[in-house]
Order: C-alpha cells, then sequence, then structure tokens
C-alpha cells in the first residue's frame, strides 16, 4: 500500500484479518527482541499490559517458550496499571493477570518482575510511584512497551485530560471508564475508584511502543488516535510524538480508517458491488440525498469520479444499487413458499425448513433478531434455539435469593421439602453476607441462577411459539468456570454442537456475528460453531445449509455489508420487546451492561428503529424497524 492511500495516517498501521495471526506477530516481533538482547549478553526490558486484548499474544510467547525453547531469564518486566485499592490475588488484578497467562508459564526470574501494588496504605503510594520511577531509569528504561487502548483513548488509565508529562501517580478514574470495568468486577458498585498507572510520559520514555486493538468498539477511537489531532482529551495520540511505535489492529477496528471505510478518497479501489454500495451509502449520508436523486456531479464533486468512469452513468449505478438495497428486504425470513426466489435473500424451498438458532448468552436470541425469530415461528418453521452457555454469572445475587424464598413460601402448596427449602434459603443467605466481589459461587448457587436464566428463556421461547423441547441448553464447558474469565474453546465444547447439528440437520443457521461482545463470549461461541460445522463438511444435508449472522446489544451491521433485512411492524417490536421482557433477571439494570447505560430492549429498539430511518433515507418504503443479516458463507472457509 502507497504513501497516498495512508496519508489520513499519523502513525504506521498494521492491520491483520484475524488476531490470533495479529498476536502471533506481536509474540514473534517480542521473541525477536528478546533473543537478540540474550545474544549480546543483555537483559531485555517489557512493559506489560493487563486485558482481553493482550490473551491471545501471552498466549503465543508462552507456546514460544514451551515448543521453541523461548527464555524469559534475561527478561525484566514492568505492568502498566493496577487497581487500587485491590489485593494481588483478586481476580480482576492485574498482577493475578500476569501470573496466570505468563510468569507462571515461563522461567521468568522472579527478581526481575516488577508490578505496580494495589494493596498500599494510601501514604505509602506516592512513594512507590517514585521509587518505581526511579527503578526504571536505573536499568536504562523500558526497551519495548506493550498497550492497549480502551474506548476514550486510555493508554495505562490515563483518563482523557492526562497531561503529557505525567509521570506514574494514583488517578482517579471517571464514570465511564469504571462502568467499562464493571463487568469484571461484577457491578459498578464492586470496581475501585483509583488506579496506579504509569503516566504518559512514562510510556513516551519507551524505546520502542506496540499499541494493539481488537475489535469493532475500538474502531471509533483508533480512528481519532491514528487520524486524529494530537490532544490531552485523547490521552493516546500522544503516540504520534514516539519516534518508534506500531499500531497494530483486527480489520474490526481498522474499520473506521479512512483507508478502510472511504477507500476512494484515498487512491484507486478496486469496484466491487459492495464496495460500489458502500460508497454510494456513504455519498447519500454525505449529501442528505436518496439513491435515486445522485447527480453525475455528486459523484465527481466528492471523489467518486472513477466510479462513474468505470462503470457509466450515474443513473446507472443509482439503480442498481437500489435494487441490490431492495432485494435485501425481506418479510420471508425462511424464505417465501411458491415465490421466485430469483432476487430473494432466502431461497423458497424446501418449506418449511429446519432453522437452529445459536444464542451465545439466554437472550441474546430476542435481543439481537426477536422480530425474525417471531416471523419464522408464525410460518410454520422446525425453529430450535441453542442456548450455548447459561449465563448464570449475569444474574444478581439477590434474585437467587428471591426464587429461594418463592420455593420455601411455595413448599407447603406442592408437597415440597419445607426443612430442605428452608436450608438452601438460608445457606444461600449466609454465603452472600461474607461474599467478595469476583468470588465464585457455591455449586447450589450457580446452579440455581443457571436455572433462572433457563426459565426465562423457555418463557420467551413460549411467548414466541417455540415448543420448550425446541430450546437447547448446551452449556458449554469453555463458560462454566463461575468467573468472568473462560477456558479456551476445546473439542469437548465443538462435540456438544457437532451431536445438535447431526440431530436437527438444519436448512438454516443463524448465529451471533457480534464480536464486540466486551466479555468475548460471543467470539469464542462462534469459533465453536465453525469448528463444528468444519468437522461436519462431508454431511450431505450441509450442503442444502445457510449460515446468517446477527448482531447484538452492542453494534449493528453496515447497511453495505447486509445480505438480508427483515422489516418488522409496529406491532412486531412490540413482540419483540416482551419476549425480551421475559429476562427478568436482565431487565432494569443488568449485571453487566458495558459502557451504555440503556438497558437491552432499549438499545436494540433505538437500533432497529435507527436501521428504519437509514433505509427510509436511502430511498426504501418507511418501515417501524429492521433487523439485519450478513450471509456467512462457512464453505468458504474449508477451500
Amino acid at each position: 500500500m502507497d504513501t497516498f492511500e495512508k496519508r489520513y495516517e499519523k502513525l504506521p498501521v498494521s492491520i491483520f484479518n484475524e488476531v490470533e495471526t495479529a498476536s502471533e506477530l506481536i509474540a514473534k516481533q517480542v521473541a525477536k527482541l528478546i533473543r537478540e538482547k540474550e545474544a549480546n549478553g543483555e537483559k531485555c526490558v517489557l512493559g506489560l499490559m493487563g486485558g482481553s486484548s493482550a490473551v491471545g499474544f501471552y498466549n503465543k510467547l508462552v507456546e514460544m517458550h514451551k515448543k521453541e525453547n523461548l527464555s524469559f531469564k534475561n527478561v525484566i518486566v514492568f505492568n502498566i496499571d493496577e487497581y487500587y485499592p485491590l489485593d494481588p490475588d483478586e481476580l480482576q488484578s492485574r498482577h493475578r493477570f500476569l501470573y496466570e497467562y505468563l510468569f507462571n508459564e515461563v522461567d521468568i526470574q522472579p527478581e526481575n518482575i516488577h508490578l505496580i501494588q494495589g494493596n498500599l496504605n494510601k501514604n505509602e503510594v506516592a512513594i512507590f510511584c517514585q521509587q518505581y520511577e526511579e527503578t526504571l531509569q536505573s536499568i536504562g528504561g523500558i526497551d519495548l512497551q506493550l498497550l492497549g487502548l480502551d474506548s476514550r483513548g486510555q493508554i495505562g488509565a490515563n483518563e482523557p485530560g492526562s497531561s503529557f508529562n505525567s509521570e506514574t501517580r494514583l488517578i482517579t478514574m471517571d464514570y465511564s471508564t469504571r462502568m467499562g470495568a464493571a463487568s469484571n468486577f461484577f457491578g459498578e458498585e464492586n470496581v475501585p475508584n483509583y488506579c496506579i498507572t504509569m503516566g504518559l510520559k512514562t510510556i513516551m520514555q519507551a524505546k520502542r511502543v506496540i499499541l494493539m486493538a481488537w475489535g469493532e468498539g475500538k474502531a471509533r477511537i483508533i480512528k481519532k488516535v491514528v487520524e486524529g489531532e494530537v490532544t490531552e482529551m485523547t490521552p493516546a495520540s500522544v503516540l504520534q510524538k514516539h519516534s518508534r511505535v506500531q499500531v497494530i489492529l483486527d480489520s474490526a477496528s481498522a474499520a473506521e480508517l479512512t483507508r478502510i471505510k472511504t477507500p476512494w478518497v484515498t487512491g484507486t479501489v478496486k469496484w466491487s458491488d459492495k464496495m460500489i454500495r458502500r460508497a454510494v451509502f456513504w455519498l447519500c449520508a454525505r449529501l442528505e440525498k436518496p439513491i435515486l436523486k445522485l447527480t453525475e456531479r455528486d459523484y465527481n464533486d466528492n471523489g467518486m469520479g472513477d466510479l462513474i468512469s468505470q462503470h457509466g452513468h450515474a443513473n446507472k449505478i443509482n439503480i442498481k444499487v437500489f435494487n441490490d438495497l431492495q432485494h435485501t428486504i425481506t418479510g420471508w425470513p425462511g424464505g417465501k413458499p411458491n415465490a421466485d426466489d430469483t432476487t430473494r435473500p432466502e431461497r423458497a424451498n424446501p418449506f418449511p425448513k429446519r432453522v437452529v438458532v445459536f444464542s451465545p448468552h439466554p437472550d441474546d436470541d430476542v435481543i439481537s433478531m426477536g422480530g425474525t425469530l417471531a416471523r419464522l415461528s408464525e410460518h410454520g418453521h422446525e425453529v430450535h434455539v441453542a442456548y450455548e452457555t447459561s449465563g448464570n454469572i449475569a444474574v444478581f445475587d439477590d434474585e437467587v435469593v428471591r426464587f429461594l424464598d418463592f420455593i420455601r413460601e411455595a413448599a407447603d402448596i406442592y408437597g415440597l421439602d419445607k426443612a430442605k427449602a428452608d436450608a438452601s434459603y438460608h445457606e444461600a443467605l449466609k454465603f452472600f453476607l461474607t461474599k467478595k466481589a469476583g468470588q465464585v459461587d457455591l455449586r447450589s448457587i450457580s446452579e440455581c441462577k443457571g436455572a433462572i436464566r433457563r426459565g426465562e428463556a423457555k418463557a420467551a421461547c413460549r411467548y414466541l411459539g417455540i415448543p420448550e423441547d425446541r430450546a437447547h441448553f448446551l452449556n458449554l464447558p469453555f463458560y462454566e468456570t463461575g468467573t468472568v474469565k473462560k477456558k479456551n474453546i476445546g473439542q469437548e465444547d465443538i462435540d456438544i454442537i457437532v451431536k445438535l447439528l447431526q440431530k436437527v440437520k438444519p436448512h438454516q443457521i443463524f448465529a451471533a456475528g457480534d464480536l464486540s461482545d466486551p466479555h468475548g463470549t460471543h467470539r469464542v461461541a462462534f469459533i465453536a460453531i465453525l469448528e463444528a460445522l468444519k468437522q461436519l463438511q462431508h454431511e450431505a444435508w450441509l450442503k442444502d445449509c445457510r449460515m446468517w449472522l446477527y448482531r447484538g446489544a452492542w453494534q449493528e451491521w453496515d447497511i453495505a455489508e447486509v445480505d438480508m433485512a427483515v422489516p418488522l411492524s409496529p406491532e412486531e417490536s412490540r413482540i419483540k420487546r416482551l419476549a425480551i421482557f421475559k429476562h427478568q433477571s436482565q431487565k432494569d439494570l443488568p449485571l453487566f451492561p458495558g459502557t451504555d447505560p440503556r438497558e437491552f430492549w432499549k438499545r436494540a429498539e433505538d437500533r432497529n428503529n435507527n436501521t428504519a430511518v437509514t433505509y427510509d433515507k436511502l430511498g426504501m418504503a418507511e418501515y417501524q424497524a429492521i433487523e439485519l443479516f450478513v450471509r456467512y458463507r462457512f464453505e468458504e472457509d474449508w477451500a
């Protein structure tokens, strides 16, 4: 890619299709530096980070240590931040994270590990920070600093407004940051108010910096960091002043960069149908015009003359894009029987179809595609919903108390053992009185939380006309750790999915393509489905199966990528809302809300309504709401 195409970027950026590939590249660069230093008889000083972005990178380093004899005996490490106050053995501690994912797995020397301490007395913090800086300086500074990126441009825990001259210090985290961390702490009220962090000046003194970011949720801030102005309100933008910095992204986090989102303004592009759609929709939004009102001058005045020269007059392009978009719209997501399906997104036959809807958590199905789910059921398709995880960690403790109290109260009515019901109730009360944030629940409590989520999911299915025996609770083992931290996908997870697919032999599969889920469950669950399909690739039924991806509570598809749009009437929007309401434990205040204060039903409703407005502005019919889907051609992964 030439300089002209990257002219908007003020930092060197490398983009990879897969997080795994990017993580491996970073690990190889770190390994190369370690070995070079070792060959020269020098220490290698690394600045490390915690958080989910680093997991793949650390896994690769551990693998290289075990399989390629990569030694860490000459490595000295410093970590970039730590919550305060927080004990080092707490689940959320960066200290614990680094030991679990790296230090316990390699041969690093204990005396070479320098970590920020979160359990200091308040009067010790300033002295510790000063000594931390002095220790860094005494060994010659950091050779390579690894960084993640938070949603408002924080690196380390440097909040927007942090001085570019700041050093290691105690900082107060603002509300948005604490809400973003609430998932890991089982509720915003458990998140510490403070963090001890390296300052921006300290970070900039590193000889070399690698900034990594993954997922759609980081796309907007990446654009500001890479293409925007240097400002203390976007702390990571200071990296534009560093002489040796590398930004490593996956394709999702790079989506808002100019050369990715609007490449036609940076140079010549290959005009595929999807690229033409994206360019035309961008032009419509820019000029606030529907598709069929765009003129030749509109194209030429906005850097799209090349499209005109290659594909003919504006009217020809407009009509093609208009028709393509119109053909995505269907009220028959399972296919319309006895109809010409030439221009429809889903084939007419067979009808009715066998359908499997995969839901990572027990409410993603109705949040993401509740209207489509209702339509599939109404049209008579054999709809199965596969809930991949129990979702038990997302249930508040007081919900357990409420349900156990109900069982206690109802014991006499239904002839239950009153003494056992009382004992279970008091056992839970006693446990919750001393339970710490993030502490693993008693098995009985964990199972009760799972039962609550199953009951809600079945209630939603009944409301949508889906029989209970078609609600499948897979409880994939990777999730069932009782904590936010999950295991890697294993064959036991894949086997469960394979068994269900072989039983149903679906004509349609719907799955979550919403990889912005901040807890990573959607991404892992999707990988498990793909691996199951790969292992089933020689099954005859799979040749007549299509896979559709939806997105959930975090983000919607770009309309230019969409293959199927299912419009919802006001009544169908109401049905979807009420189906979501069946998940009462997630109502009003979900345990893991992320940074968006809206309830999940409200996020989904607003998003579906906004999509309908966008279709209307492009010149389509006016609908109340629209749910969007992208077709995933899994067979291309096997080629």
